[in-house]
Protein backbone atom coordinates (compact mmCIF):
# COMPACT_ATOMS: atom_id res chain seq x y z
CA UNK A 1 0.00 0.00 0.00
CA UNK A 2 3.01 2.54 0.90
CA UNK A 3 4.19 2.31 -2.81
CA UNK A 4 0.73 2.47 -4.18
CA UNK A 5 0.46 5.96 -2.40
CA UNK A 6 3.99 7.40 -3.13
CA UNK A 7 3.49 6.84 -7.08
CA UNK A 8 4.19 10.08 -8.15
CA UNK A 9 1.72 10.79 -10.43
CA UNK A 10 -0.83 10.05 -8.06
CA UNK A 11 0.88 12.51 -5.74
CA UNK A 12 1.21 14.88 -8.81
CA UNK A 13 -2.76 14.78 -8.90
CA UNK A 14 -3.56 15.20 -4.92
CA UNK A 15 -1.06 17.99 -4.58
CA UNK A 16 -1.79 19.73 -7.71
CA UNK A 17 -6.19 19.48 -6.75
CA UNK A 18 -5.82 20.00 -2.89
CA UNK A 19 -3.32 22.87 -2.71
CA UNK A 20 -2.48 26.32 -4.34
CA UNK A 21 1.33 25.23 -5.05
CA UNK A 22 2.79 27.26 -8.24
CA UNK A 23 3.69 24.63 -11.36
CA UNK A 24 7.33 24.47 -10.05
CA UNK A 25 6.72 23.17 -7.01
CA UNK A 26 4.48 20.33 -8.70
CA UNK A 27 7.32 19.53 -10.39
CA UNK A 28 9.62 19.49 -7.69
CA UNK A 29 7.36 17.50 -5.44
CA UNK A 30 6.87 14.89 -8.38
CA UNK A 31 10.60 14.67 -8.91
CA UNK A 32 11.17 14.02 -5.16
CA UNK A 33 8.52 11.68 -4.95
CA UNK A 34 9.56 10.11 -7.96
CA UNK A 35 13.03 10.01 -6.62
CA UNK A 36 12.39 8.37 -3.48
CA UNK A 37 10.38 5.55 -5.10
CA UNK A 38 13.28 4.46 -7.70
CA UNK A 39 15.85 4.51 -4.53
CA UNK A 40 13.34 2.42 -2.25
CA UNK A 41 11.80 -0.41 -4.60
CA UNK A 42 13.29 -2.38 -7.72
CA UNK A 43 12.19 -1.50 -10.79
CA UNK A 44 10.17 -4.37 -11.68
CA UNK A 45 7.91 -4.10 -8.43
CA UNK A 46 7.46 -0.25 -9.46
CA UNK A 47 6.17 -1.58 -12.87
CA UNK A 48 3.78 -4.31 -11.85
CA UNK A 49 2.04 -1.99 -8.75
CA UNK A 50 2.15 0.81 -11.23
CA UNK A 51 0.58 -0.81 -14.15
CA UNK A 52 -2.11 -2.84 -12.19
CA UNK A 53 -2.95 0.63 -9.97
CA UNK A 54 -3.68 2.47 -13.56
CA UNK A 55 -5.59 -0.47 -14.51
CA UNK A 56 -7.84 -0.44 -11.25
CA UNK A 57 -8.35 3.61 -11.00
CA UNK A 58 -9.23 4.18 -14.94
CA UNK A 59 -10.71 0.75 -15.80
CA UNK A 60 -11.90 -1.14 -12.66
CA UNK A 61 -13.52 1.69 -10.47
CA UNK A 62 -15.22 3.22 -13.79
CA UNK A 63 -16.58 0.54 -15.25
CA UNK A 64 -17.76 -0.77 -12.04
CA UNK A 65 -19.61 2.99 -11.19
CA UNK A 66 -21.37 2.41 -15.07
CA UNK A 67 -22.27 -0.86 -13.76
CA UNK A 68 -23.93 0.31 -10.86
CA UNK A 69 -25.82 2.95 -12.66
CA UNK A 70 -27.02 0.95 -16.27
CA UNK A 71 -28.47 -1.99 -13.29
CA UNK A 72 -29.77 0.61 -10.75
CA UNK A 73 -31.49 3.40 -12.68
CA UNK A 74 -31.84 1.12 -16.17
CA UNK A 75 -34.76 3.43 -17.47
CA UNK A 76 -32.42 6.33 -17.91
CA UNK A 77 -29.61 4.35 -19.26
CA UNK A 78 -31.38 3.12 -21.75
CA UNK A 79 -32.24 6.79 -23.18
CA UNK A 80 -28.05 6.30 -23.18
CA UNK A 81 -27.01 3.13 -25.26
CA UNK A 82 -26.72 2.27 -28.63
CA UNK A 83 -29.77 -0.01 -29.67
CA UNK A 84 -31.35 1.24 -26.54
CA UNK A 85 -32.45 -1.43 -23.51
CA UNK A 86 -30.99 -4.66 -25.54
CA UNK A 87 -27.92 -3.16 -25.06
CA UNK A 88 -28.22 -2.77 -21.00
CA UNK A 89 -25.94 -5.73 -18.84
CA UNK A 90 -27.63 -8.28 -17.13
CA UNK A 91 -29.16 -7.34 -13.77
CA UNK A 92 -29.13 -11.11 -12.36
CA UNK A 93 -26.33 -11.16 -9.29
CA UNK A 94 -25.12 -14.41 -10.75
CA UNK A 95 -24.06 -13.16 -13.68
CA UNK A 96 -22.96 -10.33 -13.02
CA UNK A 97 -20.94 -12.04 -10.37
CA UNK A 98 -19.56 -14.42 -13.22
CA UNK A 99 -18.54 -11.56 -15.49
CA UNK A 100 -17.00 -10.04 -12.89
CA UNK A 101 -14.73 -12.64 -11.80
CA UNK A 102 -13.50 -13.28 -15.54
CA UNK A 103 -12.60 -9.66 -15.70
CA UNK A 104 -11.05 -10.02 -11.96
CA UNK A 105 -9.26 -13.20 -13.51
CA UNK A 106 -8.15 -11.32 -16.91
CA UNK A 107 -6.45 -8.62 -14.93
CA UNK A 108 -4.52 -11.01 -12.03
CA UNK A 109 -3.35 -13.10 -15.59
CA UNK A 110 -2.27 -9.99 -17.62
CA UNK A 111 -0.09 -8.88 -14.54
CA UNK A 112 0.94 -12.29 -14.08
CA UNK A 113 1.66 -12.32 -18.07
CA UNK A 114 3.50 -8.95 -17.73
CA UNK A 115 5.71 -9.95 -14.56
CA UNK A 116 7.13 -12.92 -15.90
CA UNK A 117 8.16 -11.80 -19.13
CA UNK A 118 9.60 -8.52 -17.83
CA UNK A 119 11.77 -11.00 -14.96
CA UNK A 120 13.05 -13.09 -17.61
CA UNK A 121 13.43 -10.34 -20.16
CA UNK A 122 15.47 -8.71 -17.26
CA UNK A 123 17.67 -11.32 -16.29
CA UNK A 124 18.10 -12.19 -19.96
CA UNK A 125 19.35 -8.43 -20.73
CA UNK A 126 20.41 -7.65 -17.27
CA UNK A 127 18.91 -4.57 -17.12
CA UNK A 128 15.24 -3.77 -16.61
CA UNK A 129 12.93 -3.39 -19.72
CA UNK A 130 12.07 0.07 -18.82
CA UNK A 131 14.78 2.54 -18.40
CA UNK A 132 13.83 3.21 -14.34
CA UNK A 133 16.01 6.49 -13.80
CA UNK A 134 15.87 9.70 -11.50
CA UNK A 135 16.07 11.62 -14.67
CA UNK A 136 12.25 12.43 -16.08
CA UNK A 137 11.75 11.92 -19.91
CA UNK A 138 12.01 14.97 -21.78
CA UNK A 139 8.18 16.05 -23.08
CA UNK A 140 9.09 16.02 -26.72
CA UNK A 141 10.60 12.46 -25.97
CA UNK A 142 7.32 11.69 -24.12
CA UNK A 143 5.04 12.79 -26.98
CA UNK A 144 7.74 10.85 -29.97
CA UNK A 145 7.38 7.49 -27.87
CA UNK A 146 4.06 7.78 -27.12
CA UNK A 147 3.07 8.54 -30.59
CA UNK A 148 4.81 5.95 -32.06
CA UNK A 149 3.74 3.22 -29.35
CA UNK A 150 0.12 3.91 -30.44
CA UNK A 151 0.48 3.88 -33.89
CA UNK A 152 1.83 -0.01 -33.42
CA UNK A 153 -0.61 -0.81 -31.17
CA UNK A 154 -3.27 0.27 -33.61
CA UNK A 155 -1.82 -2.12 -36.35
CA UNK A 156 -1.02 -5.24 -33.97
CA UNK A 157 -4.73 -4.77 -32.54
CA UNK A 158 -6.25 -4.63 -36.06
CA UNK A 159 -4.29 -7.68 -37.65
CA UNK A 160 -4.74 -9.69 -34.29
CA UNK A 161 -8.12 -8.69 -34.18
CA UNK A 162 -9.36 -9.45 -37.62
CA UNK A 163 -7.34 -12.69 -38.85
CA UNK A 164 -6.88 -14.30 -35.69
CA UNK A 165 -9.58 -13.62 -33.36
CA UNK A 166 -12.46 -13.01 -36.66
CA UNK A 167 -10.84 -15.56 -39.17
CA UNK A 168 -12.39 -14.87 -42.47
CA UNK A 169 -13.49 -11.95 -42.14
CA UNK A 170 -13.73 -10.38 -45.42
CA UNK A 171 -13.35 -6.58 -46.91
CA UNK A 172 -16.46 -5.72 -47.92
CA UNK A 173 -15.54 -2.51 -49.88
CA UNK A 174 -14.95 -2.73 -53.56
CA UNK A 175 -13.23 0.59 -52.91
CA UNK A 176 -10.44 -0.43 -50.74
CA UNK A 177 -7.07 0.37 -50.79
CA UNK A 178 -5.94 -3.18 -50.70
CA UNK A 179 -8.17 -5.60 -52.18
CA UNK A 180 -10.00 -8.66 -50.52
CA UNK A 181 -9.21 -10.42 -54.12
CA UNK A 182 -5.13 -10.16 -53.40
CA UNK A 183 -5.37 -12.29 -50.04
CA UNK A 184 -6.29 -15.28 -49.19
CA UNK A 185 -9.01 -16.81 -47.69
CA UNK A 186 -7.45 -19.28 -45.67
CA UNK A 187 -7.39 -18.82 -42.13
CA UNK A 188 -3.92 -19.05 -40.38
CA UNK A 189 -3.58 -21.64 -38.30
CA UNK A 190 -5.21 -21.83 -35.10
CA UNK A 191 -7.28 -18.96 -35.77
CA UNK A 192 -10.22 -20.61 -35.47
CA UNK A 193 -9.71 -21.82 -33.03
CA UNK A 194 -9.11 -18.46 -31.21
CA UNK A 195 -12.13 -17.01 -32.93
CA UNK A 196 -14.29 -19.39 -31.12
CA UNK A 197 -12.83 -19.06 -27.84
CA UNK A 198 -13.24 -15.11 -28.33
CA UNK A 199 -16.70 -15.26 -30.24
CA UNK A 200 -17.74 -17.80 -26.78
CA UNK A 201 -16.84 -15.49 -24.35
CA UNK A 202 -15.94 -11.55 -25.59
CA UNK A 203 -19.42 -11.60 -27.88
CA UNK A 204 -21.66 -13.66 -25.70
CA UNK A 205 -24.82 -11.16 -26.32
CA UNK A 206 -24.17 -10.57 -29.62
CA UNK A 207 -26.79 -7.70 -31.36
CA UNK A 208 -26.02 -5.50 -28.26
CA UNK A 209 -23.62 -2.36 -27.66
CA UNK A 210 -21.01 -3.43 -24.94
CA UNK A 211 -20.15 -1.98 -21.53
CA UNK A 212 -16.86 -1.07 -20.25
CA UNK A 213 -16.78 -4.52 -17.60
CA UNK A 214 -16.52 -6.80 -20.63
CA UNK A 215 -12.94 -5.16 -21.59
CA UNK A 216 -11.46 -8.06 -20.18
CA UNK A 217 -14.56 -10.08 -19.99
CA UNK A 218 -12.92 -12.83 -22.61
CA UNK A 219 -11.00 -15.98 -22.77
CA UNK A 220 -7.71 -15.49 -21.15
CA UNK A 221 -5.53 -16.36 -24.13
CA UNK A 222 -7.91 -14.07 -26.60
CA UNK A 223 -7.59 -11.27 -24.20
CA UNK A 224 -3.88 -11.56 -23.76
CA UNK A 225 -3.85 -11.81 -27.51
CA UNK A 226 -6.15 -8.68 -28.12
CA UNK A 227 -5.39 -6.03 -25.18
CA UNK A 228 -1.91 -6.90 -23.52
CA UNK A 229 0.21 -8.02 -26.70
CA UNK A 230 -0.73 -4.62 -28.74
CA UNK A 231 -0.10 -3.19 -25.09
CA UNK A 232 3.04 -4.70 -24.69
CA UNK A 233 4.67 -5.55 -27.38
CA UNK A 234 5.69 -2.08 -29.03
CA UNK A 235 7.21 -1.30 -25.57
CA UNK A 236 9.55 -3.89 -25.73
CA UNK A 237 10.45 -2.91 -29.32
CA UNK A 238 11.74 0.53 -27.90
CA UNK A 239 14.03 -0.86 -25.19
CA UNK A 240 16.43 0.60 -23.91
CA UNK A 241 14.93 3.82 -24.83
CA UNK A 242 11.79 3.82 -23.22
CA UNK A 243 10.98 5.59 -19.82
CA UNK A 244 8.93 3.45 -16.88
CA UNK A 245 7.02 7.04 -16.59
CA UNK A 246 6.09 6.85 -20.21
CA UNK A 247 5.20 3.53 -20.52
CA UNK A 248 2.58 4.40 -17.26
CA UNK A 249 1.58 7.49 -19.32
CA UNK A 250 0.84 5.46 -22.30
CA UNK A 251 -1.00 2.66 -20.61
CA UNK A 252 -3.10 5.04 -18.55
CA UNK A 253 -4.13 6.96 -21.85
CA UNK A 254 -4.88 3.61 -23.55
CA UNK A 255 -6.53 2.14 -20.75
CA UNK A 256 -9.27 5.42 -20.61
CA UNK A 257 -9.91 5.22 -24.04
CA UNK A 258 -10.79 1.52 -24.12
CA UNK A 259 -12.92 2.07 -21.03
CA UNK A 260 -15.06 4.71 -22.85
CA UNK A 261 -14.83 3.18 -25.79
CA UNK A 262 -16.61 0.17 -24.70
CA UNK A 263 -18.86 2.47 -22.62
CA UNK A 264 -21.45 2.00 -25.08
CA UNK A 265 -22.83 5.57 -24.60
CA UNK A 266 -23.90 7.80 -27.06
CA UNK A 267 -22.96 10.88 -24.91
CA UNK A 268 -19.01 10.56 -25.05
CA UNK A 269 -17.79 13.94 -25.17
CA UNK A 270 -15.82 14.65 -28.26
CA UNK A 271 -16.50 14.12 -32.41
CA UNK A 272 -13.17 11.33 -32.29
CA UNK A 273 -13.43 9.60 -29.33
CA UNK A 274 -17.40 9.69 -29.92
CA UNK A 275 -16.91 8.23 -33.03
CA UNK A 276 -14.25 5.17 -31.64
CA UNK A 277 -17.08 4.33 -29.11
CA UNK A 278 -19.99 4.17 -31.77
CA UNK A 279 -17.77 1.99 -33.54
CA UNK A 280 -17.21 -0.22 -30.97
CA UNK A 281 -20.86 -0.65 -30.67
CA UNK A 282 -21.06 -1.78 -34.10
CA UNK A 283 -18.37 -4.35 -33.97
CA UNK A 284 -19.75 -5.78 -30.91
CA UNK A 285 -23.57 -6.00 -32.76
CA UNK A 286 -22.19 -7.17 -35.69
CA UNK A 287 -18.84 -9.01 -34.43
CA UNK A 288 -17.37 -10.49 -37.33
CA UNK A 289 -18.57 -8.07 -40.03
CA UNK A 290 -15.82 -5.50 -39.07
CA UNK A 291 -14.67 -2.36 -37.15
CA UNK A 292 -11.57 -4.43 -35.73
CA UNK A 293 -8.82 -1.38 -34.91
CA UNK A 294 -9.04 0.51 -32.09
CA UNK A 295 -9.08 4.38 -33.58
CA UNK A 296 -10.80 2.88 -37.21
CA UNK A 297 -7.61 4.09 -39.25
CA UNK A 298 -6.80 0.40 -40.58
CA UNK A 299 -10.50 -0.31 -41.11
CA UNK A 300 -10.89 2.55 -43.37
CA UNK A 301 -7.65 1.37 -45.22
CA UNK A 302 -8.67 -1.97 -45.81
CA UNK A 303 -12.36 -1.17 -46.44
CA UNK A 304 -13.95 -2.85 -43.34
CA UNK A 305 -15.25 -0.46 -41.37
CA UNK A 306 -19.05 -0.83 -40.32
CA UNK A 307 -21.64 1.85 -40.10
CA UNK A 308 -20.59 4.13 -42.98
CA UNK A 309 -19.02 6.84 -40.61
CA UNK A 310 -14.74 6.17 -40.75
CA UNK A 311 -12.21 7.87 -38.93
CA UNK A 312 -11.74 10.09 -42.17
CA UNK A 313 -15.60 11.44 -41.41
CA UNK A 314 -15.10 11.89 -37.89
CA UNK A 315 -11.41 13.77 -38.34
CA UNK A 316 -13.13 16.11 -40.90
CA UNK A 317 -16.31 17.17 -38.58
CA UNK A 318 -13.62 17.93 -36.26
CA UNK A 319 -11.38 19.72 -37.90
CA UNK A 320 -15.16 21.29 -39.32
CA UNK A 321 -16.02 22.37 -35.77
CA UNK A 322 -12.68 23.78 -34.88
CA UNK A 323 -13.03 25.65 -37.40
CA UNK A 324 -16.70 27.31 -36.89
CA UNK A 325 -15.44 27.87 -33.58
CA UNK A 326 -12.55 29.83 -34.90
CA UNK A 327 -15.23 31.70 -37.05
CA UNK A 328 -17.58 32.84 -33.96
CA UNK A 329 -14.18 33.79 -32.02
CA UNK A 330 -13.50 35.83 -34.38
CA UNK A 331 -16.78 37.33 -34.91
CA UNK A 332 -17.18 37.88 -31.21
CA UNK A 333 -13.54 39.65 -31.44
CA UNK A 334 -14.69 41.78 -34.06
CA UNK A 335 -18.37 42.46 -32.64
CA UNK A 336 -16.29 43.69 -29.69
CA UNK A 337 -14.18 45.31 -31.34
CA UNK A 338 -16.72 47.44 -32.90
CA UNK A 339 -18.58 48.07 -29.48
CA UNK A 340 -15.28 49.25 -28.40
CA UNK A 341 -14.45 51.49 -30.85
CA UNK A 342 -17.87 52.80 -30.48
CA UNK A 343 -17.86 53.53 -27.28
CA UNK A 344 -14.17 55.64 -27.78
CA UNK A 345 -15.75 57.60 -30.67
CA UNK A 346 -18.49 58.68 -28.34
CA UNK A 347 -15.95 59.05 -25.56
CA UNK A 348 -14.16 62.16 -28.14
CA UNK A 349 -17.16 63.77 -29.36
CA UNK A 350 -17.97 64.59 -25.54
CA UNK A 351 -14.91 65.71 -24.65
CA UNK A 352 -14.43 68.25 -27.67
CA UNK A 353 -18.22 69.03 -27.09
CA UNK A 354 -16.80 69.72 -23.33
CA UNK A 355 -14.12 71.77 -25.29
CA UNK A 356 -16.36 73.58 -27.66
CA UNK A 357 -18.26 74.83 -24.71
CA UNK A 358 -16.18 75.94 -22.22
Amino acid sequence: MDILLSLPIASFFFSSSLTSWSTSLNLLFFYMTWSTLILSHSPLKIELIGTTALRIVFWLMPSLFFLLFDTLIPSLAENLKYNGASSLPPRDARSLSRLLGLAILNLATETAFEAGVSLGLASLLGTPVFRTTTTLPLPWQMAKHIALLFTAREILTYYIHRFLLHAQAPSRSPTSWLSSKSRSNKPLPGSQRLAALHTRFAHASPGAAPFSLLLTADHPATFLLHRFIPLYLPALALFPHLHLLTFFAFVGLATIEETLALSGYTVIPGIIMGGITRRSARHYARPASGNFGCWGVLDWVHGTTVGGDDVVGDVRDEAEKHRLRERADGAGGALQNGIQGLRRSTRSRGRKSQGQSG
